[in-house]
């Protein structure tokens, strides 16, 4: 068992055969509102198709049935519509430079297009663009700028501020009377800038529950996240039983509290789960090199002879063979059975954590012998076990398989998985193209091919 006590490391093993993964009121004045007709359903239909609208996932459109009470029908438009309003603004934007002051889409389907100026005489090509013309005095860019000395200055006092670009207004949520006054009182930031709205909520931390990352059990020690997991309602993750009893607390890698054991078996078995708080939330990923996701598409269990990768906090990323299924081990504590044994290596504090082949989850380290320098043998308890004992569901993403063996790359700094920015710059095939609209790159999406994302520099 590959385990520290206290102070010491237990880790999770996380994944290869990697697929990357890597998608408001106020006092403006109207002084021009004309109506415009929806964006032309050919020009819909090109955006929809370059950022893959015409293909929601089923989950996505049922969930936009349920929660936006749309048909299926109206969701795909929503979307189509969604995607060309957003290539429309985002050339807009550059084309109007420091006038621009916001756009965003109305109507249960997202027919309508408005893009506020600040400037009267740009409404002719707004219009001739598509889109509802709004004439408002601030620029988004002297918005967002006061926004920016007001986070530099601001406490849990007024916790929340943003633009809201269709009051043309900076809001400023304050928990405790006057502190949105005290804070433009501190920044010099105009007041005929802000509204300062009352709240009452409070807002907290979110993160994220992700296989390879390490954990702390309240009693000392630490070990890593599995894989995540749901139990109705309830997030958290699988991991190995000697890492902790049933009840024991735990906090994540930033030491922040995280949840509680719900239980665990060993020796017999070497298999947990842990039921995070609120702040927690279960993601389809396990940590990979270099900080890359690699994707959970599923839990099969793969044949003896096939490749097995881990990513350990202790001692990064390695890969092996699977050995033999069904493996029976006798630690100090005792006996465990069904665990399978593989040639990964792994050393103290590589407990607990992720065992993956491609994008299929296999298990959670248990124990083993040598280490990563001279090479060794390890043990991992199979996911589906635990699974199907707790009652868990594992958290899974459809796969990105990304660029075939042996596909030609061609050169450039544009690359898939990236996140990119409006305005980042990137070269490919001899091109330079400026991000339009804020994405993660994928397959599919080079620039030449998503004119909705990229315009030629």
């Amino acid at each position: 068992m590959l385990r520290r006590h206290a102070r010491t490391a237990c880790t999770v093993l996380a994944a290869a055969g990697l697929a990357l993964a890597g998608l408001q009121a106020g006092s403006a004045t109207a002084v021009a509102r004309p109506e415009a007709p929806s964006v032309s359903s050919g020009a819909t239909a090109g955006a929809a198709r370059t950022l893959g609208a015409d293909a929601a996932p089923p989950e996505l459109l049922r969930a936009m049935e349920r929660d936006l009470g749309l048909t299926r029908t109206q969701a795909l438009s929503r979307l189509a519509h969604e995607a060309e309003a957003g290539a429309t603004a985002a050339r807009l934007r550059q084309s109007l430079g420091s006038a621009f002051a916001g756009a965003w889409v109305d109507g249960p389907e997202a027919r309508t297009l408005t893009v506020a100026t600040t400037r009267a005489a740009d409404a002719a090509a707004i219009r001739a663009a598509g889109a509802t013309v709004r004439v408002v005095p601030h620029g988004l860019a002297v918005l967002d700028r006061a926004k920016a000395a007001l986070d530099r200055a601001a406490t849990a006092d007024a916790p929340v501020r943003y633009v809201d670009v269709r009051a043309n207004v900076l809001v400023v949520e304050e928990a405790r009377a006057g502190a949105g006054d005290r804070l433009l009182a501190a920044t010099g930031v105009p007041r005929d800038l802000v509204r300062v709205v009352r709240t009452a909520e409070a807002p907290r931390p979110l993160y994220d529950i992700r296989g390879g990352d390490a954990y702390h059990m309240g009693g000392g020690g630490r070990c890593s996240v599995g894989f995540a997991v749901t139990r109705g309602t309830t997030q958290g993750f699988a991991t190995a039983g000697h890492c902790g009893r049933t009840g024991t607390s735990t906090s994540g890698y930033n030491q922040v509290a995280q949840g509680t054991f719900q239980a665990s078996v060993f020796p017999g078995n070497d298999m947990a789960w842990v039921a995070a708080n609120s702040s927690w939330t279960a993601t389809p990923y396990v940590k990979g090199a270099g900080g890359a996701h690699a994707q959970v598409t599923g839990s099969v269990l793969q044949p003896v002879g096939s490749s097995v990768c881990r990513s350990g906090s202790t001692t990064g990323w390695h890969c092996g063979t699977i050995q033999q299924h069904n493996t029976s081990v006798t630690y100090p504590e005792g006996t465990i059975s069904g665990v399978t044994r593989t040639t990964v290596c792994a050393e103290p504090g590589d407990s607990g954590g992720s065992y993956i082949s491609g994008s299929q989850a296999q298990g959670v380290t248990s124990g083993g012998s040598g280490n990563c320098s001279t090479g060794g043998t390890t043990f991992f308890q199979p996911l589906n076990p635990i699974l199907q004992n707790y009652g868990l569901t594992l958290k899974t993403t459809g796969a990105d398989p990304g660029p075939g063996p042996g596909e030609p790359q061609p050169g450039g700094t544009w690359a898939v998985g990236k996140v990119y920015k409006a305005g980042d710059v990137v070269t490919y095939g001899g091109g330079t193209y400026r991000c339009l609209q804020g994405h993660q790159a994928q397959t599919g999406w080079e620039p030449p091919a998503t004119p909705a994302l990229w315009q030629r520099a």
